[in-house]
């Protein structure tokens, strides 16, 4: 099935033509023409069947005795065939949001995941005459469709290789449109974005999350910190020998060593103990 255009012709020229043949229909009655009457306000009434208006950016179906005849797209008020019937449909830009899915990541972890789908109809009659309710279609796709992303990917990507549903919005939004496509394309729907609107650990291990994201957190911080206290420690010795001429042997370098580490490591304040012993 595939959208076209039926015969359909100006409205007002329709609207004008009814009233003339009920005015003749009148006339006639008046002058005793009974028959010829009838069948002018017959045809009048036919033409006033054939009249239909469409709003901006909605469209009429027409269908005549069960046979698609095609779809008028233009706003403004049309004439086409009589006895015709008109369905009308908006191709007007809408949203549908997602119920919160609870689903698995491809880790196994339970999630829970919602999106919103900005979506047109852009063939009519696929809409009308390939699903059965083009809707609820939309519906039950952009579920199935969220919920086979959100199993392809991690929630959060720890080892920063790869894509995770956190830290690839973007990624996963263009993949969850391209399979969404797809998916309505039977329906004579586009879809225009998608985007996640709800991403979150399920309860049941949203504290356990936590604690593992804390405590990489933690690790991450802490070789930042070794990584300077090293470069610090270096850094200072090689200025005493060569601002003081001072040498130490290896025991006493070790010594200095450990103490600037754990100064500087620390997460509490060092506590100062004054060596009164030689250096040399």
């Amino acid at each position: 099935m595939k959208e076209r255009k039926p015969p359909y012709f100006n409205g007002y020229l329709g609207l004008v033509a009814s009233f003339a043949l009920f005015g003749l229909t009148w006339y006639l009655f008046m002058q005793e023409s009974f028959i010829i009457g009838c069948i002018a306000g017959f045809v009048g009434l036919l033409l006033l069947t054939s009249l239909t208006v469409i709003q901006p950016n909605q469209t009429t179906v027409v269908t005549f005795f069960g046979s698609y005849l095609g779809t008028i797209r233009q706003s403004g008020i049309w004439m086409t065939i009589p006895l015709s019937g008109r369905k009308h449909m908006s191709v007007r830009v809408r949203n549908f949001n997602s119920a919160k899915l609870k689903v698995n990541d491809i880790e196994g972890n339970p999630i829970e995941i919602a999106a919103v789908v900005v979506f047109r109809v852009v063939d009519t009659a696929k809409a009308s005459y390939d699903v059965d309710s083009y809707e609820k279609f939309v519906e039950i796709q952009s579920e199935t469709a969220l919920r086979h992303v959100a199993t392809r990917y991690p929630y959060d990507n720890l080892d920063s290789v790869g894509y995770s549903l956190r830290g690839n919005a973007e990624e996963v939004a263009q993949e969850l449109a391209a399979e969404l496509q797809t998916r309505l394309t039977v329906a004579g729907v586009e879809v225009l974005e998608a985007r996640l609107t709800h991403l979150a650990y399920s309860t049941e291990i949203a504290s356990a999350m936590l604690q593992r994201q804390q405590a990489t957190a933690i690790i991450a911080a802490r070789e930042k910190i070794v990584e300077g206290a090293v470069g610090m420690v270096q850094m200072a010795i090689r200025k005493l020998e060569k601002d003081t001429g001072l040498v130490l042997d290896d025991e006493r370098k070790a010594a200095m060593i450990n103490n600037l580490m754990v100064a500087i490591v620390s997460d509490r304040s060092a506590q100062p103990v004054i060596n009164s012993g030689s250096l040399y």
